[in-house]
């Protein structure tokens, strides 16, 4: 255990939002025995990395929390799976099920991949499998399945008995015209199937029914038993106060949402939850990723490329800031990532909470020290045209002659995640320029000097003399432009790895080889 000292001190966003939820909420979860905490999930498109993000940050609250309480702790993914399609998601397959279906719960839509039920069930399979690869411990709540075994049955009336005072929350926040026919309740049209958003002519609040009007026809239903569903942001307090939820992090878009649920969780009798807003992720045009869309990367495609920790530990990283989220963030989350981890083992505990890996593997991260970069296994890969595994792997013992494969899993993984990524995403952008009369004699001159060094020289004595020949070259006072001339013209890119130790690791004799390659 942490001493209690260093938890209090610390800045780490887990431990400040876990030291306020038990300074504010005491009471609260000490008289239940549980701190509850939400993630919510709509699936009306696939899940996308956004989804993930909110549950591995809430697991990261949950690992702060056991540092400083004793109490259980759950973490509810609820999937609001009753709400109808609205519109078709664009990446979605065979759109004509869809279409035939629209506004009907999701649980009652056919899937369009024929593989489960309905289109809600396969998107909570996919979410649920997802989030099992990572062991997160939680409890899947589906919106359909509650509503329908009447778990929401007494909520649902104390709803309807405070019918008047959340239509006085709710109604300020709308137009004129959608005034007039607002209800906090959606009926279930026992025809169509669909969710309805209808005008309320009556309530009966001592027999839990609605009347409302749907064209011309008058309908009585009751609220409970999955027959009607809440409008979203009753519908969100409605979930707080039923499940007695202190948590929920929740993105920017929800702030307003999240004040007015917030106050209907107040009318209802109970104090809402802790909040926390995190920002959106960006696609790579900076336009806010969309589960409907399916823009940015997805959560397969970064899995594919990298780690599952290289993402966890993105989603770490800055959660008050908005970031872009496409494929070329991988290899520096990737590096990132392998440099937290060889800090660790060096760092006292006041560091060690502070460094992303502890809160990325609740305190146990792994011991294995890095024996290179993402970055520069990509640009080996691509320098010596590998294809497979064995290839890199007698160049990396070229470098680490004792290397075993065995003793280096995460190596070995990184190994094959840059074959892919090398592949699907470098390869495609790559564009070579030819050198111009300045930038030929630097390079030949890089070439001469490279003849002079010796096999398994020190990486930082060949960065040296790269610096030098660029100083001896014309680029005395902006080195930059120098590096970026090799990169553009050897590697294709306008980045590239740390050229001492790409060269030390590649080999002299076929450093040269390359270099000549562009040059002549």
């Amino acid at each position: 255990m942490i001493d209690k000292s260093i938890i209090q001190a610390t800045n780490a966003w887990p431990f400040v939002e876990a030291r306020k939820l038990i300074k504010e909420r005491q009471k609260i979860y000490e008289k239940k025995q549980k701190i509850t905490l939400q993630t919510g999930y709509g699936p009306s498109g696939l899940p996308h990395i956004g989804t993930f993000g909110e549950v591995v940050r809430t697991t990261m609250m949950v690992n702060a929390i056991k540092q400083i309480t004793d109490i259980p702790t759950e973490i509810i993914t609820f999937s609001d799976d009753m709400d109808g399609l609205r519109k078709i998601p664009e990446n979605i397959p065979n759109k004509d099920i869809l279409e035939k279906n629209l506004h009907k719960p999701l649980t009652n839509v056919p899937d369009p991949f024929k593989k489960f039920k309905s289109f809600g069930e396969h998107n909570n399979e996919m979410l649920k499998s997802f989030l099992n690869k990572f062991k997160f411990n939680y409890t899947f709540k589906s919106s359909t399945d509650t509503y329908q075994k009447g778990h929401f049955n007494d909520t649902l009336l104390l709803v309807l008995e405070k019918y008047d005072k959340i239509l006085d929350i709710i109604l300020p926040t709308l137009g004129k015209e959608r005034q007039k026919t607002y209800s906090p309740f959606l009926p279930i049209c026992p025809t169509t199937g669909k969710v309805l958003e209808v005008p309320i002519i009556e309530i009966k609040k001592n027999e839990g029914k609605i009347i409302y009007k749907n064209g011309n026809e008058k309908i009585e239903t009751e609220i409970i038993n999955g027959k009607c569903k809440l409008q979203w942001k009753v519908d969100w307090a409605m979930r707080w106060y039923t499940f007695d939820v202190d948590y929920e992090m929740y993105g920017k878009d929800l702030i307003e949402s999240a004040i007015l649920s917030s106050k209907i969780c107040q009318t209802l009798g109970k104090k809402e939850p802790n909040g926390f807003a995190y920002e959106m992720f960006l696609d790579e045009k900076g336009e806010k990723i969309s589960k409907s869309k399916g823009n940015g990367i997805t959560i397969e495609q970064w899995l594919n490329y990298a780690s599952p920790e290289s993402l966890s530990l993105y989603m770490y990283q800055n959660p008050k800031r908005a970031k872009k989220l496409y494929a070329d963030v991988v290899p520096k989350a990737v590096d990132e990532y392998l440099m937290n981890i060889d800090k660790f083992s060096e760092q006292n505990d006041k560091q060690k909470i502070l460094n992303p890996v502890w809160h990325i593997h609740n305190g146990n991260p792994p011991k294995e020290k890095s024996i290179m970069p993402f970055s520069v296994l990509l640009n080996l890969v691509g320098t010596s045209n590998a294809t497979d595994k064995d290839v890199l792997w007698k160049f990396i013992k070229k470098y680490k002659k004792d290397i075993k494969v065995s003793e280096h899993p995460i190596l070995d993984s990184l190994v094959e995640y840059a074959l892919k990524y090398f592949e699907d995403v470098v390869k495609p952008n790559k564009k070579y320029r030819k050198p111009n009369v300045k930038e030929k004699k630097a390079l030949e001159d890089l070439v001469q000097r490279l003849k002079d060094c010796k096999e398994q020289m020190d990486p930082e004595a060949i960065q040296t003399i790269v610096y030098s020949v660029g100083k001896d070259n014309g680029y005395a006072e902006n080195l930059r432009e120098w590096f970026k001339a090799i990169y553009e013209i050897v590697f294709g890119d306008q980045d590239g790895p740390r050229m001492g130790f790409f060269i030390s690791f590649f080999g002299i004799k076929e450093s040269i080889q390359l270099i000549n390659k562009y040059i002549k």
